[in-house]
């Protein structure tokens, strides 16, 4: 450490530091434009200046400086700078004044109004006045997709948007043209960015030259009330603020997370909002005469009651979707287990994970943040930038730090950083497992290699034995010890950890989701109950009675002869695990439309009809009795440790996969589930990707 004197106040900073950095840690504020602590130093805007006490007779930019650049005193003194003094506040009010010659006066109408860097600073840091006269420069304005508007004239040229695209979304579409006063940031042909990250750039911006399209004056931001909860667009659990007014969501925006999100957001969990509101599900439906008819709920829980009491315990099945929360999760498995029904099953996309092969079996074990640490990786049967975009950022992150060899049996596709195809699928498994493969090499001399396996490796009907053959490539590869478990299961659905943790699987002599198809198909299973399952194939439900308890009317809700309406993961309290097993809460920002209530108390109260009376009568009970049951959901915000010796005992199960490829679990990242397939933003962006992946095949 170094020891350097701000304003009087000695601190202690590791010499790598810049100025800006020092400055904060000694409790000084520094305005700053291009500065980014996520990104690299570009050293534009000269906002951050500072005086260098025995430096040249002019201010310093402290982004651009480091400490250890800094000159001790004659006598040995530690360096000393200033952020206060007369010649950093006449230089910080000319640089202020030069931003401001050419940008337009459009605060009024401005999305960034009331969050904008430039008023803020303008108004602590700027002058009355302008002594620029002359005409103010005109920017076209350029398309660059459905979710960022472009207004450039307002543009300060802090470059932010163009190194995040560069450097942290790997897909380098924006860039500068042109200099000086003619500088322009541009896509150069005016195509439509191609991130799934896209959406953070106007988050980045520091002015309103990038904004988001879909909220483009829909509202002001000090009209919102603002909730923080949790994402469950994916199984990562991105921790997001929910901006509402009234009874409607406006917003999505990210949470700083170190551990698990930092402070990015997919474009899908930003963008969601407008499917919030359309398609929704409001009331009771029961199917009369082969249509769906309004009705009351006990109109609804009666008409359950008679199918479920005529049908008998074996022929009733369950299934859970992948958006449900841990709580309905266990109140769905209670109140099946209390009717004496043994099918119930939260793995709708058939994947091959069992509670009872021990939790390190189907957990992202050494944590998302641990990826900074790993030092080569393994990716089967994955495609994290459409199945976890903002995981996938942590790996280019990792990658860009050391050049990290990131090995991939699956699909080759781009994950924004180089990789190593080593084959499709099981059989390039094997030679890895078996020491044969020369990247089996690359994980026996790393000294933390990480074996991520996605879900499309998993939910195939060989998903037990590709799993057993996975965990004993880790365990050959010395992935997995005390204090490195290296052995990874990416999730795609924000359900399916919780799911498991609650033992929400068939219990004995039960069927699971594949079964309850087969049986269905076969006339063998009278009722389904579906708690926001739509990615099953209706259509082999056969001519079972089927019970929908969902937000929105797809493919579940079409298929139903009782729809039960129930509230999207911005209208209640809930907790969700995310693929590392860390249990975090969700809070409401909003209340479900019409008659639609929280699917929990929508359980509690079908469980008193068929007469298996659920115990709890209130959120908090419900919590506590899962919590009862499985004491490490409430270490909220933690993640407790799984066993390794799990993954060893996995690894010895064997099995016979076969010869298949491995395909991607997400196919389409736009429309992955009910809320996604309701939005029309998300309908359009799904488009632009279709068409996109059209013309690479040209």
């Amino acid at each position: 450490m170094t020891k350097i004197i701000v304003d009087g106040t000695e601190v202690d900073v590791a010499p790598e530091s810049t100025l800006l950095q020092a400055a904060e840690l000694a409790g000084a504020e520094i305005p700053r434009f291009c500065f980014h602590e996520r990104l690299s130093i570009a050293g534009n805007c000269r906002m951050c200046l500072v005086e260098v006490k025995g430096g040249p007779p002019k201010p310093a930019a402290s982004c651009a400086m480091a400490v250890k650049d800094l000159r001790p005193g004659p006598n040995g003194e530690a360096p000393e700078i200033f952020t206060n003094t007369p010649m950093v506040k006449k230089a910080r009010e000319g640089v202020m004044e030069f931003l401001l010659i050419n940008h337009p006066l459009d605060c009024p109408i401005c999305d960034q109004g009331g969050e904008c860097d430039l008023q803020d600073q303008s108004m602590l840091y700027g002058v009355s006045g302008s002594r620029f006269h002359e005409n103010k420069r005109a920017v076209e304005d350029k398309y660059i997709g459905p979710l960022v508007k472009t207004i450039m004239n307002r543009c300060i040229h802090c470059t932010r948007c163009v190194r995040f695209t560069t450097e942290v979304a790997g897909v380098p579409d924006l860039g500068a043209t042109g200099r000086g006063e003619d500088m322009e940031i541009t896509t150069y042909l005016e195509h439509a960015m191609g991130s799934e990250l896209q959406g953070n750039v106007a988050d980045l911006c520091p002015v309103g030259a990038l904004t988001h399209k879909p909220f483009a004056f829909t509202g002001r931001v000090w009209e919102f009330a603002k909730t923080e909860s949790v994402d469950v667009m994916d199984a990562v659990g991105s921790n997001i603020r929910v901006d509402t007014r009234g009874r409607e969501v406006m917003r999505i925006l990210p949470r700083l997370n170190e551990w698990v999100n930092e402070e990015w957001l997919s474009d899908k969990s930003r963008y969601i909002w407008d499917g919030l509101r359309t398609q929704r599900l409001d009331q009771p439906y029961v199917r009369r005469g082969g249509r769906l008819m309004p009705a009351t709920w006990p109109e609804a829980f009666t008409a359950i009651a008679e199918k479920v009491k005529a049908a008998g315990p074996a022929r009733v099945g369950a299934i859970g979707g992948d958006l449900a929360s841990t709580e309905e999760l266990f109140a769905l498995k209670d109140l099946m287990t209390r009717l004496g029904v043994a099918s119930v099953d939260c793995r709708q996309d058939g994947a091959a994970l069992h509670p009872a092969d021990g939790r390190a079996s189907y957990l992202f074990n050494v944590g998302i943040r641990a990826i900074e640490e790993a030092d080569a990786i393994l990716l089967v049967g994955c495609n994290p930038r459409r199945e976890a975009a903002v995981l996938n950022a942590r790996i280019r992150k990792r990658w860009r730090a050391s050049g990290l060899p990131v090995g991939v049996i699956g699909e080759p596709v781009d994950q924004t950083y180089p990789v190593e195809y080593l084959g499709a699928g099981p059989d390039t498994l094997k030679d890895v497992a078996a020491g044969k493969h020369t990247f089996a090499d690359v994980l026996a001399k790393a000294e933390r290699p990480l074996i991520i396996v996605g879900q499309g490796a998993l939910s195939r009907p060989d998903g037990a034995a590709v799993l057993s053959l996975a965990a004993r490539a880790a365990v050959a590869a010395g992935a997995v010890s005390a204090d490195w478990n290296g052995f990874a299961v990416l999730h795609t659905a924000a359900s399916r950890v919780g799911g498991l943790d609650v033992g929400c699987v068939p219990g004995e002599g039960g069927r699971d989701t594949a079964g309850m198809l087969e049986a269905a198909s076969a006339g063998d299973l009278d009722v389904v109950f579906l708690l926001g399952a739509d990615e099953i194939p209706m259509d082999r439900l056969g001519s079972a009675f089927v019970v929908y308890l969902g937000t929105h009317g797809d493919a579940g809700a079409h298929r139903a002869d009782v729809i039960l309406p129930g509230a999207a993961y911005t209208e209640k309290p809930a907790t969700y695990v995310n693929t590392e097993g860390r249990v975090q809460r969700a809070n409401r920002a909003a209340f479900p439309p019409g008659q639609a209530r929280e699917d929990w108390a929508v359980l509690r109260a079908l469980s008193a009809v068929l007469g298996a009376t659920l115990p709890y009568d209130s959120l908090l009970e419900l919590r506590a009795a899962m919590i009862e049951a499985v004491p490490h959901l409430e270490a909220v915000d933690q993640v407790v440790a799984a066993d390794p010796a799990a993954v060893e005992r996995l690894g010895t199960r064997g099995g016979d996969p076969s010869s298949a490829p491995f395909r991607s679990a997400v196919t389409e990242f736009y429309l992955t589930n009910p809320i996604a397939r309701a939005s029309a933003v998300m309908a359009e962006c799904a488009a632009l990707a279709r068409a996109r992946m059209a013309e690479a095949a040209e």
